[in-house]
């Protein structure tokens, strides 16, 4: 049975020891649409991979593919969305059953989310360790990346 990966191109941006810091250019569905100019949706953003690699194959500014397991990828938008929103939704009718206040449920609600996020913070080393990434060698050149590496 294969895997299914999510796989990115990009620009090795720096080389540390061992581990490769990999540019992308992460874009939404509709950056590549026709009428882009004219619609606010279209959104691109370049981010900073760390894969963890110890061959010395790659160099500065080499076109790399970076790969990561579907599944992680979903785990990502949970830790993200989903369990977020779930807290957020049960603590307001929680509140709002109890107090009945809806402005003070509403923030509580949101309160709620601060020490989600630190529990993820704390626990990002443990996380990480999940979230496994592989570098390849990429076959196509990329012109997007490529020009900004220049400029």
């Amino acid at each position: 049975m294969t895997k299914d990966y999510i796989q990115h191109q990009g620009i090795v941006d720096s080389i540390e020891k061992h581990k490769v810091f990999v540019r992308i250019l992460q874009k939404t569905a509709c950056s590549d649409c026709h009428a882009k100019s004219a619609c606010i949706s279209s959104d691109r953003k370049e981010k900073v991979i760390e894969v963890d690699d110890d061959s010395g194959r790659f160099t500065l500014n080499e076109d790399v593919v970076v790969s990561v397991q579907s599944s992680m990828g979903l785990l990502a938008v949970a830790f993200s969305f989903v369990i977020p929103l779930i807290l957020v939704v049960l603590t307001l009718f929680i509140c709002i059953h109890i107090s009945g206040d809806e402005a003070f449920s509403g923030l509580i609600g949101l309160f709620i989310l601060v020490p989600y996020y630190f529990i993820l913070y704390v626990l990002r080393d443990k996380i990480k360790k999940r979230f496994v990434f592989t570098i390849s060698k990429a076959q196509l050149n990329i012109p997007e990346l490529s020009n900004s590496v220049t400029n």
